[in-house]
């Protein structure tokens, strides 16, 4: 079952580009990553599916339902801003008991255990936190509840490695209890941490869809050639081949297709060290961004 479900879906501002034709399905206790650099439409795409804003056109479900049509999907949905605001006078046990009471149900005990779990003072006044225990507060806030749906932009901004950690491992405790995850991050290491599916986004356009483990062992090896002598720069201008640099007799770069074709064209070279390692995340996803230039 798609618990989030977009078709087509486009929001222009004005002239200015938001995000166009965004097709993404995630499916029941499911993680599901959302990446991209900052500014390209991560969350337009998850404000215009929670009906925060409307769409230009194209239309996006929670649950089989529209935000827009059938506001009270959003009781099952826990919600984390990339940024957080909040009335700033008011204690941050008040202000997470006034969430609470929009959910018809007590959440005092759950609201003590989630403190705890991120060193969050509820004693203190909001405007007396700094940015990374706001962003605390914002976590607790979208899961005191024990939503089915987590919708995560931009998580972790504001914590230190510490609560990163403690954060994770109580989305994965929420995501083995029931709860499906989208987590949109410009950071390709939390997703690797967390996801089994990655949708990539660019300019407002999905680029690609793909499994988590696909990436890893999608026969994408990182070479660094070392040669006896001079390699000409035209050696691996060859199909697979991205990422090149070649420096006197250095090449590296990273090549996916047949592991055959690119050890031919090594063999012709006077070898004087070569490494083939597999290549981290990140630099695939470079490699994806570079396609698309």
């Amino acid at each position: 079952m798609s618990i989030i479900e977009m078709k087509d879906l486009t929001k222009y501002y004005g002239r200015a580009r938001g995000i166009i034709d965004v097709n993404l399905n995630v499916e029941q206790g499911e993680i599901f990553g959302f990446i991209g650099p900052n500014g390209a439409g991560k969350s337009t795409a998850i404000r215009t599916l929670l009906g925060l804003i409307y769409p230009t056109s194209g239309s996006a479900t929670l649950f089989g339902k529209s935000c827009l049509e059938h506001p009270e999907v959003r009781k099952d949905l826990g919600y984390l801003p990339s940024e957080v605001f909040y009335y700033e006078n008011m204690r941050v046990i008040d202000l997470l008991k006034y969430s609470a009471s929009f959910y018809k149900k007590n959440c005092s005990k759950r609201i003590n255990e989630l403190a705890e779990r991120m060193d969050l003072d509820l004693k203190r006044k909001i405007d007396d936190l700094s940015f990374g225990n706001k962003k605390k507060v914002g976590i607790v806030q979208g899961l005191l509840h024990e939503p089915k749906l987590i919708i995560l932009d931009e998580p972790t901004s504001g914590l230190d490695p510490l609560m990163q950690q403690r954060f994770f491992e109580l989305i994965g405790e929420e995501n083995k209890k029931g709860a499906t995850v989208l987590l949109s991050s410009h950071i390709l290491g939390e997703v690797k941490k967390m996801c089994s599916r990655v949708a990539f986004i660019k300019d407002g356009k999905i680029i690609k869809l793909e499994k988590i483990s696909t990436l890893q062992e999608n026969s994408y090896k990182r070479f660094s050639v070392e040669a006896k002598s001079a390699i000409p720069q035209e050696a691996f201008n060859i199909s697979g081949v991205s990422d090149l640099e070649v420096k006197n007799n250095t090449a590296h770069f990273i090549f996916k297709g047949d592991i055959n074709a690119i050890l031919k064209t090594i063999s012709e070279i006077e070898l004087h060290n070569i490494s083939i390692v597999e290549p981290d995340l990140e630099e695939i996803f470079l490699h994806y961004y570079a396609k698309e230039d």
